[in-house]
């Protein structure tokens, strides 16, 4: 089943005995076992009929003895089982996912792991109940996750406010949840649409000196703007990492060179092959016209030697920011 189809059954009452939530994307495990803790049961059945357990502190006997539980003055037991990843021979649980008590819900939150498809215990699992695994999200799919989260909301994003927060916190979705929802806050009733601005000011992310406008300076070979980024990322390491930046500049630089190679160079087409926002296929189609795909082929080598010599290979000495100096020097040169 799928995240949504999961959320729609439990908002409409249909419940399974089991939820067997895998994977490695926390997020999503997390929504679930939230909807079902707060919604399954009134507050005063939740004082008799609510457990939580943590793996380091049971072992499947002791689960199977706490779920075959009758509620008390309750249609339903609720029992969630958190870090079950950790639980040893936990194909064991197989007796009690043959025969499931009905009146208990059992949440599994199994983290960061998953069941073989090929296992007994995971058809079992999928028969007697739901089976969700929960996957990391590549990020060129941040953005558009974002703007679905802002559209639940009512709210929107600018094209380069969702790349400038996607940049900053990667595809961690549960820290892009908690900064979206601070930031829809701060909004004023009559314009739900975050800004760059918004971001600099309420998450403290610079709207002028990121990777994201370093890359536009580079594109523009304007030397002054990209060293005065780069001096800032020099005295703001902390929060602008010479890895993030090696990393950044690789992803665009890998995307201009496979823009060269495309045939049919229509928006729609770039777009999709590139897998980046419509909105930013302008910005390749100038970056290919500033490099030659000689050129690009250069700048990844050169940028691979420097991931190197931030790591301390080939270099003692130099700090991050005169690596970086070094770095912007020989792409525009």
């Amino acid at each position: 089943m799928t995240f949504e189809q999961i959320i729609s059954d439990l908002k409409n009452k249909i419940y399974k005995p089991i939820y067997f939530l895998m994977g490695d994307e926390p997020y999503y495990i997390d929504v679930i076992t939230t909807f079902i803790t707060q919604n399954v049961l009134s507050e005063s059945e939740k004082t008799l009929n609510q457990i939580i357990l943590y793996g380091k502190d049971v072992t499947i006997p002791s689960i199977i003895d706490t779920a075959k539980r009758f509620p008390m003055m309750a249609n339903h037991q609720v029992v969630i089982l958190k870090e079950a990843q950790d639980i040893k021979n936990f194909d064991k649980f197989i007796f009690y996912a043959e025969n499931p008590l009905k009146s208990t819900i059992l949440v599994i939150n199994y983290k960061y792991r998953k069941l073989d498809i090929k296992r007994k215990l995971f058809k079992v699992l999928e028969k007697n109940g739901v089976v969700f695994e929960s996957k990391k999200l590549y990020d060129d799919k941040i953005p558009n996750w974002i703007n679905n989260y802002l559209k639940k909301q009512n709210c929107t994003m600018e094209p380069e406010a969702g790349m400038l927060l996607t940049e900053f916190l990667g595809n961690d979705l549960s820290k892009i949840a908690n900064e979206l929802d601070k930031l829809i806050i701060t909004l004023p009733v009559n314009n739900k649409k975050i800004t760059a601005k918004h971001i600099e000011k309420n998450i403290g992310i610079s709207k002028d000196y990121n990777n994201f406008e370093l890359h536009k300076a580079l594109t523009q070979k304007n030397i002054l703007k990209a060293n005065r980024i780069i001096n800032y990322f020099s005295q703001n390491q902390k929060n602008n990492p010479i890895s993030w930046t090696i990393s950044s500049l690789y992803y665009y630089f890998s995307k201009i060179l496979a823009y060269h190679f495309i045939k049919d160079k229509t928006k729609q087409n770039v777009a999709s092959i590139l897998k980046v926002n419509f909105y930013f296929v302008g910005d390749y189609e100038k970056a290919a016209r500033a490099f030659s795909s000689k050129k690009v082929m250069e700048i990844i080598s050169i940028l691979r030697e420097y991931d190197l010599k931030s790591k301390g290979i080939g270099n003692v000495s130099t700090p991050p920011g005169e690596l970086l100096k070094e770095l912007i020097f020989k792409i525009l040169h």
